[in-house]
């Protein structure tokens, strides 16, 4: 495979078929231009909650196509960065993935791009984080119903990768650990977005911001009434008085938030969004909580629209953002991913002048024919 961990392990299966359980290396897992494709892993257990229904729409690959063939085909090229900020340690990791399909040994369906980016803030260590980084995308590339099923199979992979982290921790209790995770898939024009938590990915569309998640807070009234149905509760803010997200991957270590059924307080089942590509998308963001709690949505396309302005380089825009999120004294471990929908920079936004019509009374008419008049003589 040709991507792997800044620390230099493989993040790939162990020797007995289990997924792995990464206990070290660095924050960012990224890949792309990688001369073979990667090993197949066996095929993983659908989550049972998901074997006989289907979560959000499904993903029409056929309608895809045809759009691809004759309109806007979007070009991916992605950067990303990550910075322990003013915390004692890093929690957070993320991958970029450009060509999502060749380095998981899947055959490429249709014209356009085939891409996974994520970002995944850990809490009580950095293992929940390494671990979904890892496994999260494997488990959708081993789906047998993707990419015509994407909703339903992302939905699934977030189950999958929290049960598989709970078995992970029952052998080895010093995993114990939880993540907040986002996930961004782009299929031919569809991106597709996967939140579980308070990161957050915020499409830029001709300049303006468009969100396309929603931040998992426990006080968050939707989450609130959901936290309440399944027997939780909310304490000055935090859920059970424990955690400040509402939904997360791992946490099993945590009394009364969780059963090994999905069910329970602190939810990972993620909400997704999904929006067809125009040539107006120009780039999306997608941040950990440290960003955002220092930059609004529009404010960091305004920011990153004007560096893209003046580099075109995604990846040095991405150390930017997270240097001026330093800047405004944000408290938390920092990772950010930007990905730009086409090889040229954002076009400069003309206003156009409103015309403004003017008239003039007949007292006036005459009154000028009278000026006029005078100088003639």
């Amino acid at each position: 495979m040709a991507g792997n961990f800044g620390g230099g392990e493989d993040g790939g299966s162990s020797g007995d078929g289990k997924p792995p359980n990464p206990l070290s290396g660095g924050g960012r897992l990224s890949f792309g231009g990688g001369n073979g494709s990667s090993p197949r892993l066996p095929t993983l257990a659908r989550h049972a909650s998901l074997t006989k229904k289907k979560v959000g729409v499904s993903f029409d690959l056929e309608e895809t196509r045809e759009c691809c063939d004759s309109e806007y085909i979007p070009v991916v090229r992605s950067g990303g960065w990550s910075d322990i900020g003013f915390r004692p340690s890093m929690e957070d990791t993320f991958v970029c993935c450009d060509d999502f399909m060749h380095d998981y040994g899947l055959k490429k369906l249709g014209p356009g791009p085939n891409a996974f980016y994520g970002v995944f803030d850990g809490h009580g260590g950095r293992h929940a984080a390494e671990f979904a980084c890892s496994n999260l995308p494997r488990f959708i590339s081993e789906d047998v119903d993707f990419p015509e099923e994407i909703e339903r199979v992302v939905a699934s992979a977030f189950l999958q990768t929290d049960t598989a982290f709970a078995d992970a921790c029952s052998a080895d209790s010093a995993l114990a650990s939880g993540t907040t995770a986002l996930a961004a898939l782009i299929i031919g024009r569809s991106l597709v977005v996967a939140n579980a938590g308070d990161c957050r990915a915020v499409l830029c569309r001709r300049g303006k911001a468009i969100e396309m998640s929603r931040d998992h807070k426990p006080a968050c009234s939707v989450e609130k009434k959901r936290i309440e149905a399944s027997g939780g509760y909310i304490y000055d803010g935090y859920l059970n008085g424990l955690l400040n997200v509402a939904r997360a991957i791992g946490d099993w270590h945590m009394e009364g938030l969780k059963d090994r059924n999905g069910m329970g307080p602190l939810s990972a089942v993620p909400e997704v969004m999904q929006v067809r590509l125009t040539n107006e998308d120009e780039f999306l963001i997608i941040g950990c909580d440290g960003v955002w709690d220092v930059f609004r949505s529009q404010n960091a396309v305004d920011f990153a629209r004007r560096k893209l302005q003046e580099h075109n380089d995604p990846a040095i825009c991405c150390k930017e953002l997270v240097d001026e999120a330093l800047k405004r004294k944000t408290g938390d471990n920092l990772s950010v991913i930007i990905v730009c929908f086409s090889s040229s920079p954002p076009p400069a936004l003309s206003v156009p002048r409103a015309r403004v019509q003017r008239s003039i009374s007949a007292e006036g008419l005459k009154e000028l024919q009278g000026f006029l008049d005078s100088l003639a003589n």
